[in-house]
């Protein structure tokens, strides 16, 4: 194990695992709500196959904030 702290950590004291979790949260739920515009502009165009491709990027982002909300909700847990 490394005795260097990572930038975020040193400043923040918060874990670095910790700290890169909440970040992928907040990047993917971003992502996610910026796709929800993307398909209404889809759809406005009347472009199905371009709304079905954002609302499958949209479903992925979702999941995979889940993940790393379970994933940290563990960690958090075992301190």
């Amino acid at each position: 194990m490394s005795t260097v702290m990572n930038k975020a950590e040193c400043n923040t004291g918060t874990k670095n695992e910790h700290f890169d979790l909440v970040s992928v949260m907040y990047h993917t739920l971003e992502g996610a709500a910026i796709y929800e515009q993307y398909i209404q502009d889809a759809e406005t165009a009347g472009d199905q196959d371009l709304a079905n491709f954002f609302r499958e990027l949209k479903e992925t982002n979702c999941r995979l904030a889940d993940r790393a909300k379970t994933l940290f909700a563990q960690r958090v847990s075992n301190r």
